[in-house]
């Protein structure tokens, strides 16, 4: 019989032969990962799995119900109210504003677990128990009352004499005392007021009272999850309400201990539920546990307990079986322990449901119309109250926010199931990747067979997500095709033995193609590549010169340690090669010495000299240093390949921004320098470069022979207002440019406007810095720069347009014309205060002769409310050059 032959990357086997070795390897593999995955590490798997879960989640296009909002007790109600926790009066007070506003349900998330004492309050009760064992409220009444019976008896007994007028006296003066006729309702009095006080004092009395004047409050209260232990602690009779019926017993999420609300408030909330967290293994809440199950008791969710009450249901009317709840209509799929796996809703990036501060709400900030009709839940999301909770959508979510969600997912039916025979499945997906291995792979050309495999591996990827996304099923193939991508690997590699082809790859690398490699690596600025493959050939005299140029390179960038480490290993070989141990010592000097674009007040060591290379960032050589910013150092510069002077702003982010935050403020460093950068006006610094060199960030732009015009804002130096008006003019174009591109400056003031006086020409400069810098702070946390040329919206943290700009031009051309601000104060509180609300001084009362309509178009730029100030530069600028006529 003729032989037929196979070649799989390159490999030449009788084809019976190679197909049974094959076989069983791909057979023994499949095998073996099984066992990995699902006995030995099953959590591997799993998180596979969950993350293929939260993209379907995370691209599911369900909407959010408009009938759920939140009610949270936020970092800025905690500033308002007090420290946390609060007197209950104020949560009743909230609750009778959401009673009269008509809320359907009310959902509370807060734990009632012991009573709430007002200190007034036991002092009253002290007070109180002071007075009735005293003798004013026990023996006092009754020796008065003993007193009158005596009187009475005398009065009754005939007699004369000096005797009976004194008793007779006696007698009256008594009856017309205080004794005889207020003591007795004086002390009634007394002791009803103390007993009212308390009872104003009460604050779980008074948020009772709120409860039962509402009437569909949903009460939270918290459990231990765990194995049960010994016999149950009794369950108060209010909790006992909540207990859903059921038919059999369903291993449904134990709870080991109960933790219930105190019965003041329990009695009169209409239903309860429990409030726990459940997280995955990796920490991601994608589960509600809608019903626990304590010893033979079973009790529902807060998120259940809301549910009903907004549908008018009674736990008689719930239905639970394994996999299954029911409810007025409603059938939730759940897992066999009652667990759903409950839909996070996204609105773009706003929240999926109404947030509103608790604050706001209680002092009729927001209006309770709103909440007519809808599902409100109060909770808490403030720092250090309210514990945030990772979901599959990313980020954190309050707990209140959780129960939002999972409310909508019960009431709209947006739940996620996982069906019964998911399991088989996984298993027939197993199966056939493991046949596609053993059989498929080996069969077919490199090619065609890693095109296969990918096809295998994206249709069960797509297939879990697609079920997930569009049908709510959740049916676990992800670790079938992480199958099929190592058994690829596996089967490609036995096939091509790749640790032979590697070996001899090594072996044949030699001396002359490292050293190529790492000169182009070296001319490609890739230096630590570089000194890599230098290391790798021959330790002679043909590798100094390339290894000693690079040394030069590293001191170039800045980066003296590896310098050192070049020179070193070039001493190593020849010790008295050129002026390598001089360099190396240099270069321990530099790295102790020479900073470059610090933190400004650190100064700035610049070393110089025939035998030192000029500093460089980028391909920038450093010549001097042009002056210190708020953020780092501008150095002047000159680009080699060219021959262009500029102008170099270095900042040093690592410096001024906490590590994790510091890959975003280098995205948007760069988003905002290329935004800048295009950016094209004869009135605008000109940006030709922006990159990040070790440490610092650096924009190299146009280099300006002039200077800022903080200097012509004081008087005895001011410019001629004709002048003054020119060049806030050109600024307003400039600006009314950059406003048409969607580039908002944001610090807008006469040190930010560079003045060249030789062309009587104005440039404004740091675009796509001034953002950058609006959100960096100092060590103490206090922002950086003066809010004097801030506008009211900046000042308060509102998102600002063109027109805050107009506004900080405007402060500008009112100091330039008079040599003061228009607007001061003692402390920055003070200042930022009469910005945002008091009007500025008539430019008249302290510049004499100047026109009076100048006054109208400053007025017209430092309006409070921009949507009274000019729209566009344009409108200024047209208004300032028929002033100047």
């Amino acid at each position: 019989m003729a032989k037929h032959h196979l070649r799989l990357g390159g490999g030449v086997a009788t084809k019976g032969k190679l197909w049974s070795r094959d076989w069983f390897a791909g057979a023994v593999f499949c095998g073996l990962f099984v066992v990995l995955a699902y006995l030995i590490f099953p959590g591997s798997s799993g998180s596979l799995e969950r993350i293929t879960y939260d993209a379907g989640v995370g691209i599911n296009d369900r909407k959010p119900s408009a009938d759920i909002a939140v009610i949270a007790i936020d970092d800025q109600s905690i500033e308002n109210l007090g420290r946390w926790p609060w007197p209950r009066s104020l949560h009743a007070d909230m609750i009778d504003k959401l009673t009269e506003a008509g809320a359907k349900v009310i959902g509370n998330t807060i734990f009632y677990l012991e009573a709430q004492t007002d200190p007034g309050q036991l002092e009253l009760q002290s007070l109180l128990q002071q007075f009735e064992s005293s003798s004013l409220a026990s023996q006092a009444r009754e020796e008065s009352v003993a007193l009158e019976a005596l009187m009475s008896e005398a009065e009754r007994r005939p007699g004369s004499g000096p005797s009976a007028v004194a008793l007779a006296n006696l007698t009256r003066q008594y009856r017309d005392s205080a004794l005889f006729n207020r003591l007795p309702e004086d002390l009634q009095n007394l002791e009803n007021g103390l007993r009212s006080a308390i009872a104003r004092l009460d604050a779980d009395a008074r948020l009772a009272e709120a409860y039962a004047d509402n009437g569909r409050v949903a009460q939270a209260f918290a459990i231990s999850p765990g194995y049960l232990r010994g016999r149950p602690d009794a369950v108060p009779p209010s909790l006992a309400r909540a207990r859903i019926p059921h038919e059999q017993d369903i291993d449904a999420l134990p709870a080991q201990r109960i933790f219930a609300t105190i019965d003041t408030l329990a009695e009169p909330a209409a239903s309860q539920g429990h409030l726990t967290t459940l997280l995955d293994v990796d920490g991601v809440q994608r589960s509600e546990a809608l019903v626990i199950r304590y010893f033979d008791e079973y009790y529902p969710s807060l998120a259940l307990a809301i549910a009903m009450q907004a549908l008018n249901l009674t736990p008689e009317d719930i239905s639970i079986a394994p996999g299954r709840l029911d409810m007025g209509g409603l059938s939730i799929g759940t897992s066999p322990d009652l667990r759903m796996l409950n839909h996070y809703y996204q609105d773009s990036d706003l929240p999926a449901f109404d947030i509103d501060s608790f604050f706001d709400v209680l002092v009729d900030n927001i209006p309770t119309d709103k909440y007519r009709g809808k599902i409100v839940i109060l909770g808490a999301t403030a720092t250090g109250v309210g514990d945030h909770l990772p979901t599959p959508l990313g980020g954190s979510t309050a707990p209140a926010e959780v129960v939002a969600h999972t409310v909508a997912s019960i009431l709209s039916e947006d739940f996620y199931i996982k069906p019964a025979w998911a399991g088989l499945a996984t298993l027939i997906a197993l199966l056939l990747a493991s046949l596609w291995i053993c059989l498929g792979i080996p069969a077919l050309g490199a090619g065609l067979a890693a095109l296969l495999s990918l096809v295998g591996v994206a249709t069960f990827l797509l297939v879990n997500i697609a079920l997930i996304a569009g049908s709510a099923l959740w049916i676990p193939l992800a670790t079938p095709a992480l199958l099929i991508v190592l058994g690829h690997l596996f089967m490609t590699i036995k096939s091509l033995r790749v640790t032979e082809a590697l070996r001899a790859s090594s072996e044949m690398e030699s001396a002359e193609s490292n050293r190529m490699l790492g000169i182009a690596f070296q001319g490609q600025g890739q230096l630590d590549m570089a000194f890599e493959k230098f290391r790798r050939c021959p330790r002679d005299e043909q590798i100094l010169e390339p290894i000693y140029n690079l040394g030069l390179d590293f001191e170039r960038k800045r980066q003296f340690t590896k310098a050192i480490s070049a020179y070193e290993y070039v001493l190593d070989i020849q010790a008295d090669f050129k002026d390598a141990k001089a360099r190396a010592e240099r270069a321990r000097k530099l790295n102790d010495t020479v900073m470059l674009g610090g933190n400004v007040g650190a100064g700035t060591l610049m070393m110089s000299g025939e035998d030192i290379e000029k500093p460089m960032l980028g391909r920038y050589e450093v010549e001097r240093e042009l002056g210190k910013g708020a953020m780092g150092v501008v150095y002047l510069g000159k680009d080699p390949k060219i021959g262009r002077t500029v102008a170099i702003k270095t900042m040093a982010l690592s410096q001024e921004f906490e590590e994790d935050e510091l890959d975003e403020v280098k995205e948007r460093f760069f988003r905002e320098a290329e935004t800048a950068g295009r950016l094209t006006h004869p009135n605008i610094v000109t940006i030709y470069d922006a990159g990040e060199e070790h440490d610092l960030a650096y924009i190299a732009m146009e280099f300006i022979k002039g200077y800022d015009l903080t200097a012509h804002t004081k008087p005895g130096k001011l410019l001629p207002p004709k002048e003054v008006l020119a060049l806030i003019a050109d600024a307003a174009d400039a600006l009314n440019y950059a406003h048409s591109n969607n580039v908002i400056h944001r610090d807008i003031k006469p040190a930010n406007l560079m003045w060249l006086p030789d062309s009587h020409q104005v440039k404004v400069t740091d675009f796509g810095i001034a953002r950058l810098t609006d959100s960096s702070k100092t060590k103490t946390g206090m922002v950086l720069g003066t809010p004097s040329y801030m506008s009211p919206e900046q000042l308060a943290g509102k998102k600002v347009d063109g027109r805050s700009d107009l506004f900080s031009l405007g402060v500008t051309l009112y100091q330039m014309l008079s040599g003061r601000l228009p607007f001061t104060g003692d402390s920055m509180a003070t200042l930022m205060f009469k910005i945002a609300n008091e009007p500025h001084a008539p430019i008249g009362d302290s510049v004499e002769g100047i026109d009076p309509r100048i006054d109208k178009v400053i007025s017209n730029a430092l309006a409070k409310d921009r949507e009274r100030r000019y729209k566009q530069g344009a409108d200024l600028a047209r208004h300032l050059r028929i002033l100047m006529k």
